[in-house]
């Protein structure tokens, strides 16, 4: 009796693999917990901190530093100008062209970097007007020259603004601006506008299209507002500018549809814009993370793009646009994961080949995150799931490797990645020639050393092409980076870890969010009416409403 008890007792091996399917998920909510109250606590103690007064002394620096009264441009030609030089400081790209204006008999100054201003321009239009032309009025020989004199009568240019504080003179000084400094001029002018060397618009490279707009976001701001208002009239179109930065300032413009776009989402966005604190923002990339929701997220939580296009479509929708000046990549708000599977082509062709495009895409997705894993699994611990002609073939091509098949794929894998990141570093040449060329010389050799067997070099190019299949660049990495946390899984629990690995993936998704919005909706939460444009693109005249996920003033598409 009790041998046959103790037949029904699991071996020692089942019973490690259930107790480290419990414990792994616990090890993983105890240590995203521990996370989270160390962080909030220190935010907390750094913000309790800041509330406390400072010493006496500190306070009292503080307030001079407020209550010191700023310099002011007073007419004294010599004093504003040695005041200007020395607040400028060893800067040698800033020129002092000084001239004579024709009208006043009064000296003058024009300020500038050099390559930040049209030189011809600012020839034509502030030089030659104030050297040659205008004849002295012998009304006005005594009066004190008039900085809206000068601006509405002598200067032709659509951008003239007065400036009245040198320290406001330097920071535009020093941001591009040219500045009019006149004897006896209470104030300085600023004409025209920063117009350094700009690339032209070209094709993203980032997301290549066979059919649809040959147009994307350049480095300069005006310049991508203003695709954006080209791609068609909209008066709700608006725009709102922001200026980030503590130490180095860079404008930010806010995008949205006004009678479309949710207010409260429109307010989340605008209050975790404002409380960004940083020296400078190099990238579009910088915004992206001191904004989203949850930072140790592998997830992206804002999509970032080139294309006007797909900007004005996301705003139709909803969604919120930011763009950062110097930067071709705008963010849209909020993103889903469907939406990082989507391409603008799958709306330019007709439903039935943009709906097979975008399955092909949905199975890539699933192949690049799982196919590693799934093969460690079922050669590892499960060969007997895989059919026996299949099993037989597999085992006679890995007859010599001496490696078991985890060491097998990392081998490859990290191979592969090393690649991939040296052909995207080298000059464009030789970049993919690289790529393609080293990899089939590594799995070659590979095999016919006998490290790897054919069969897996088969799995990891097929591994490899599906991530290629990924529209967007970052949704590619997440699961590039994720798919070695599954091999570790399925190498240590077989299939049950690369099913764990799989629900823990989905628990997560179901609790992220990206500005209030669930990550996998439509999915979690079911909404039935948001499907038609998920795995299936229905044809363009049933989407006649907005994604109710996004909540939206008007639902209808065509009201």
């Amino acid at each position: 009796m009790w041998s046959k008890i103790i037949s029904y007792i699991p071996s020692w091996i089942t019973l490690f693999q259930a107790g480290l399917a419990l414990v792994i998920p616990l090890g993983i909510y105890y240590i995203n917990t521990s996370i989270y109250s160390f962080v909030g606590s220190k935010g907390a103690k750094s913000k309790h901190s800041s509330d406390r007064p400072l010493s006496d002394e500190h306070n009292e620096g503080d307030a001079d530093q407020q209550h010191e009264p700023s310099s002011k441009i007073t007419g004294n030609y010599d004093s504003d100008l040695k005041s200007i030089r020395e607040a400028i400081g060893e800067n040698s790209d800033v020129h002092f062209r000084e001239f004579v204006v024709k009208k006043y008999h009064a000296r003058s100054v024009l300020i500038f970097i050099e390559g930040m201003q049209d030189e011809k321009l600012m020839s034509k239009q502030v030089l030659e007007v104030l050297m040659f032309d205008g004849q002295q009025d012998p009304q006005e020989q005594h009066e004190s020259i008039s900085n809206s004199f000068i601006k509405e009568n002598l200067m032709p240019l659509t951008q003239v603004s007065e400036v009245a504080d040198m320290e406001d003179l330097q920071e535009s000084i020093l941001l591009g601006h040219t500045a009019l400094l006149i004897e006896g001029m209470k104030g300085a002018l600023l004409v025209g506008s920063p117009n350094g060397a700009i690339r032209s618009v070209n094709e993203p490279t980032s997301e290549a299209l066979l059919r649809g707009p040959r147009i994307g976001f350049t480095e300069v701001l005006s310049e991508n507002t203003s695709m954006l208002r080209r791609q068609g009239l909209n008066k709700s179109l608006e725009m709102k500018k922001f200026q980030v930065g503590s130490r180095i300032k860079k404008d930010l413009v806010v995008a949205y549809i006004k009678d479309i776009v949710n207010p409260d989402l429109l307010e989340e966005v605008t209050r975790r814009i404002s409380k960004i604190d940083m020296d400078f923002l190099a990238e579009s990339g910088y915004v992206e993370q001191l904004i989203e929701d949850n930072y140790l997220s592998p997830f992206q939580q804002a999509h970032n793009t080139e294309r006007p296009d797909r900007v004005i479509n996301a705003l139709l929708e909803g969604r919120i646009a930011i763009l950062l000046d110097g930067t071709p990549f705008a963010l849209i708000v909020p993103v889903t994961f469907s939406m990082l599977l989507q391409s603008p082509e799958d709306y330019y062709e007709r439903w039935i080949p943009g709906t097979l495009l975008r399955l092909l895409r949905f199975s890539g997705a699933f192949i690049a995150l799982m196919g590693p894993a799934l093969y460690i699994s079922f050669i590892s611990f499960h060969p007997g799931l895989i059919p026996t002609k299949l099993v037989i073939s597999i085992i006679e091509t890995r007859q010599g490797v001496p490696f078991p098949s985890v060491i097998e794929v990392m081998i490859l894998e990290i191979s592969i990645e090393i690649l991939r990141e040296a052909g995207i570093r080298l000059p464009k040449p030789i970049g993919p020639a690289m790529g393609i060329v080293g990899g089939l010389v590594i799995g070659d050799a590979a095999v016919n050393a006998g490290i790897v067997s054919p069969f897996l070099v088969i799995v990891v190019a097929v591994t490899a092409i599906s991530s290629f299949s990924i529209p967007t660049y970052s949704a590619g990495i997440t699961l590039r980076l994720l798919r070695f946390v599954g091999m570790l899984f399925a190498a240590i629990l077989g299939m049950l870890g690369t099913i764990l690995f799989f629900l823990l993936i989905c628990i997560h998704l179901t609790k992220l969010k990206s500005f209030g919005v669930p990550y996998v909706t439509p999915l979690s939460p079911m909404r039935l009416s948001d499907w038609k444009d998920m795995y299936i693109r229905v044809p363009i005249s049933m989407m006649k409403r907005r994604p109710l996920m996004m909540k939206t003033q008007q639902t209808k598409r065509r009201p």
